[in-house]
C-alpha cells in the first residue's frame, strides 16, 4: 500500500474508532442523563402519557388531568382555582417544562419515582394503567381563600404559618396566573405564555417567597430581641438613654420619629408607636456583630426550602455603625421575603422556638401507602421563653393600644399580637411605600397560627393612606380568623 492510501486507512480508523467510543459512552455512561434530559420529547410525552397524581389541601385535590385531544401528549394538567394555587402547585405545562411543587415532584406525581417501582411492576402484571402518586400539602384551604381574597385587586403576598410545627397555612402571592391557560401545547397555550412573560406586573413571581423587601418596622421586633437575648434591655416599660434628636452614627443626620413620645421611651411603648430613634440606638447599643447573629437565627442571609426555594432575606455583615443603625429599623441594605417575617413572628409566638417551615406533609403513592412522612423539626432558638414572652406582651400591646387595632380578633379566649410596617423605598423614597403587617394568634393551648402580609400595590389608595395598620392588619386578621374557625 503506498503511502497516501496508508494515511487515509490510518485517518478512517481513528474515526471508526472515535465513532465506537462516543457511541459507548452515550449507551453507558450517559444513558440515564439523556434518557431523563428535560430537552428529550421522549421524557416530555412519557410525562403525559398517563394522569399525574394531585396536589391535596384538605383532603381534596386541587389538581387534575383532562384528555388533550393531541396524538402525542394525551393528558394535559388541570387546576381548581388556578390563580388562588398557582404560588404553591406552581404549574406543568406540556410545552414550558414545570415548576415548583409540580417540578419538585414530578417523579411522585407522574409514577416515575423509583420509589413507586413497586406499583410500577404490579400494574404491568394486572393490565392497570400507569398512575402516578398524591402531594398532600398542610396548606389550609379556609386560610388560603382569606388571604387571596383579602389581597384582592392589590399587588402583594401572604403568608401563614403554624408556629408549633413549622406548617405553611397559606403562601398567596398577587397579582396571580391560571397554570390552566399554557398546560397544552397548542397555539393558544403559546398566546398564554406569552402573554404572561410580557406582563409587566409580573403575575409568574411568587411574592411570597422570591421577592424580597425593605422590611421596614417590622424589623423592630428583631431588634427588640436581639436588646432582650444582649441585655441591653431587661425591664421593657423601664425608660431607655434616648433622646428626641438622637443622631445616625458617623453623621450629623438626626433621626426622624413619625410619633410623639418618643423621648426615653421604654421599649415596650417604642414598640406601640414605632420610635426610630429608639430602635435606631439599641441596634447601635447592641452592636452589628450581635445584631447579625440574631438576625440569622431567625433565618436571613441564608436560602429557605419549603421544599420551594426561597430567597435570602438580608442582614448586612459588612454595614458601618451608621449602616448598621438604620439596618435595626429595616431600613438601608435589610431586605426580607415575606416567608421570612412569618418565620420571625412564628418563633416569638412558639415561646423563642424557630420550626422549620414546609409546605408538604406527605407523599402517597397510588394504592394509597405514604412513601414519605415529613415531619416537624426544629431550626433554631433565636431567643428564651421568657424573653419571647416579652416580645409577645409588646406586641399584643400594639394590637390592644397602638397601630394595630384592625388585626384584633375580638375573640374570647384569643390573645392577638402584631407589629405594622411602612416601608419607604426608591431613589429618595420616591415609590409608593409597602405595606406591612405580621401577627399571631395565641390561646392557652398555644398559637394556632403566625402571618406576614405586604401590599406592595394599593390599587386606589393614596400615597399618605397607605399603613401597615390600615391596608394589611385587616388582611391578617382574616387569615388568623379562618385559622381558628377552621380547626374547630
Amino acid at each position: 500500500m503506498n503511502k497516501p492510501l496508508r494515511r487515509v486507512a490510518i485517518f478512517c480508523g481513528l474515526l471508526v474508532l472515535a465513532l465506537l467510543l462516543r457511541d459507548n459512552w452515550l449507551q453507558f455512561v450517559r444513558a440515564d442523563e439523556l434518557s431523563s434530559h428535560s430537552s428529550n420529547k421522549r421524557v416530555q410525552i412519557e410525562r403525559y402519557a398517563n394522569p399525574r397524581g394531585n396536589i391535596v389541601v384538605d383532603g381534596k385535590p386541587i389538581t387534575g388531568s383532562a384528555d388533550s385531544q393531541d396524538p402525542f401528549y394525551k393528558y394535559k394538567r388541570t387546576y381548581t382555582d388556578g390563580p388562588m394555587w398557582a404560588p404553591v402547585t406552581g404549574y406543568a405545562s406540556q410545552a414550558y417544562d414545570a415548576n415548583q411543587i409540580e417540578k419538585i415532584e414530578d417523579g411522585i406525581l407522574t409514577g416515575n419515582d423509583d420509589r413507586l417501582f413497586f406499583d410500577r411492576t404490579l400494574a404491568m402484571f394486572t393490565g392497570e394503567k400507569k398512575k402516578g402518586g398524591d402531594v398532600v400539602t398542610t396548606l389550609s384551604g379556609a386560610a388560603q381563600k382569606a388571604a387571596y381574597k383579602g389581597l384582592g385587586n392589590n399587588t402583594g403576598a401572604v403568608v401563614a404559618i403554624e408556629p408549633s410545627t413549622g406548617k405553611i397555612l397559606a403562601l398567596a402571592s398577587t397579582p396571580s396566573y391560571d397554570p390552566t391557560s399554557f398546560a397544552g401545547y397548542s397555539g393558544k397555550d403559546e398566546k398564554a405564555w406569552v402573554a404572561l412573560e410580557k406582563d409587566k406586573t409580573k403575575p409568574k413571581q411568587n411574592r411570597a417567597i422570591r421577592e424580597i423587601y425593605p422590611p421596614g418596622s417590622v424589623f423592630k421586633v428583631v431588634t427588640a430581641a436581639a436588646a432582650l437575648e444582649s441585655g441591653k434591655v431587661t425591664d421593657i416599660n423601664a425608660a431607655t438613654e434616648t433622646p428626641e434628636g438622637w443622631k445616625i452614627p458617623l453623621s450629623r443626620v438626626p433621626m426622624k420619629n413619625h410619633s410623639g413620645g418618643c423621648a426615653n421611651a421604654s421599649l415596650n411603648e417604642a414598640l406601640r408607636v414605632s420610635c426610630n430613634s429608639v430602635f435606631a440606638k439599641l441596634g447601635d447599643d447592641v452592636g452589628r456583630d450581635k445584631m447579625v447573629e440574631m438576625a440569622e437565627k431567625f433565618g436571613f442571609n441564608a436560602e429557605q426550602f419549603t421544599p420551594v426555594r426561597s430567597a435570602a432575606s438580608v442582614y448586612d455583615k459588612q454595614a458601618d455603625r451608621g449602616g448598621n443603625a438604620l439596618s435595626s429599623i429595616g431600613q438601608f441594605n435589610t431586605a426580607t421575603t415575606p416567608l421570612q417575617m412569618a418565620m420571625v413572628t412564628a418563633a416569638i409566638a412558639n415561646d423563642g422556638k424557630l420550626m422549620k417551615p414546609y409546605m408538604i406533609d406527605k407523599l402517597v403513592a397510588p394504592n394509597l401507602d405514604v412513601i414519605k412522612q415529613n415531619d416537624p423539626e426544629e431550626m433554631s432558638r433565636p431567643v428564651s421563653p421568657e424573653n419571647a414572652q416579652k416580645l409577645q406582651q409588646m406586641m399584643e400591646n400594639v394590637v390592644s393600644k397602638g397601630t394595630g387595632a384592625k388585626a384584633d380578633l375580638n375573640m374570647d379566649g384569643v390573645r392577638v399580637g402584631g407589629k405594622t410596617g411602612t416601608a419607604q423605598h426608591g431613589e429618595k423614597n420616591a415609590k409608593r411605600p409597602y405595606a406591612w403587617f405580621i401577627s399571631y394568634a395565641k390561646t392557652d393551648q398555644g398559637s394556632p397560627v403566625a402571618v406576614a402580609v405586604i401590599v406592595e400595590d394599593a390599587e386606589g389608595t393614596n400615597r399618605e393612606d397607605i399603613s401597615g395598620g390600615g391596608l394589611a392588619a385587616p388582611i391578617a386578621k382574616a387569615v388568623m380568623k379562618a385559622v381558628i374557625k377552621n380547626r374547630g
